[in-house]
């Protein structure tokens, strides 16, 4: 595959991956640090991981609640806002950046979750592809440092050469994550697509219906940790 040109739509602003934003092109820059392609990709990467809190409980599928902007503006989001934030702020330093997105099994949990969703299949989980050095590299940014060590998770790292995706496994061994269908890569967030799995996969859940919830305070309660 040749080198995405400038004009190339992986680098360029949409509604939801809004690269031209004020917001975002401050976080690139303050956070796209080293002098290649894959040194800004990787601490882009951290500065999205760990700067954003991972917050599954407040889900707002509209079209401004998806953007990147809101989310940084926000101080967080779950694992779709958080890949668009990624792929925003990597296409604002100049990096080729696209939208991954899976159906997991995920034993990361809470009761309060678990309850709301009646599964534990978490459809359109997303990622961020990056182009650096020649080919596609999956990263996910979706959940920060402290909650991984609530849960006694291993973090996800993201090196810019291999793919960062979910663990099997907790650090204790328990399963943790399993990738049970793939969806391919979007230049653009499709989220009149999200939004109709949502609603046939996830029928009794409702936008703002965990508003009163507090992730993070639930997975430590749960756990112990």
């Amino acid at each position: 595959m040749p080198s995405p040109s400038i004009s190339s739509p992986w680098l360029t602003a949409t509604p939801c991956i809004d690269a031209d934003h004020p917001a975002v092109l401050a976080f690139a820059r303050a956070h796209a640090h080293g002098s290649t392609d894959r040194e800004r990709a990787v601490a882009l990467y951290l500065a999205v991981r760990d700067g954003l809190r991972y917050d599954p409980y407040r889900i707002d599928l509209s079209p401004k609640g998806m953007t990147a902007s809101t989310a940084l503006e926000q101080g967080y989001g779950w694992c779709v806002p958080k890949a668009v934030v990624l792929a925003a702020v990597a296409r604002a330093a100049g990096i080729p950046a696209r939208l991954g997105f899976a159906d997991v099994r995920n034993h990361m949990s809470t009761e309060k979750l678990r309850e709301t969703m009646k599964t534990d299949v978490f459809v359109w989980h997303g990622y961020t592809e990056l182009w650096i050095d020649g080919a596609w590299r999956k990263a996910t940014p979706a959940f920060n440092l402290s909650l991984c060590e609530k849960f006694g998770l291993l973090p996800l790292e993201f090196d810019g050469i291999h793919d960062s995706l979910y663990h099997p496994f907790d650090r204790a061994g328990n399963q943790h994550m399993e990738y049970v269908n793939e969806r391919g890569s979007f230049d653009d967030l499709p989220l009149e697509e999200i939004r109709a799995t949502f609603a046939q996969v996830y029928p009794f859940w409702s936008p703002g219906g965990l508003d009163n919830g507090d992730f993070a305070a639930d997975a430590e309660r749960e756990t112990g940790r």
